[in-house]
């Protein structure tokens, strides 16, 4: 891209505004997923009895193994919100503004 036309993509208010917005929602998704490890993280330090429970009486599996199964899961499944929704609705943005800057 030549420089006077990346000016004007970055000069673009409704660059600033995609960058904000996406800058949001990242943030966003991030604040959830250190939430949710550290809140794992911090009942294996404070309560560890509790993820070391059976699932069952006289089960070897652990209440942990689920509950760590779906930390893993939930890391997928932001990832698949932020992707959808950076396909859908970020990209489109994207392109508008570099259209506009020809």
């Amino acid at each position: 891209m030549d420089p006077q036309r990346l000016s004007r993509v970055s000069n673009d208010p409704r660059f600033r505004e995609l960058v904000a917005r996406r800058s949001r929602f990242a943030w966003t998704l991030t604040i959830v997923m250190l939430a949710i490890y550290y809140g794992f993280i911090l009942i294996i330090a404070f309560a560890p009895s509790v993820l070391g429970t059976p699932i069952a009486p006289g089960a070897v599996t652990t209440i942990g193994i689920p509950v760590g199964i779906l930390i893993i899961i939930a890391a997928f499944v932001l990832t698949a919100v932020y992707v959808r929704r950076a396909n859908s609705e970020f990209d489109a943005l994207n392109e508008q503004i570099v259209e506009g800057s020809r």
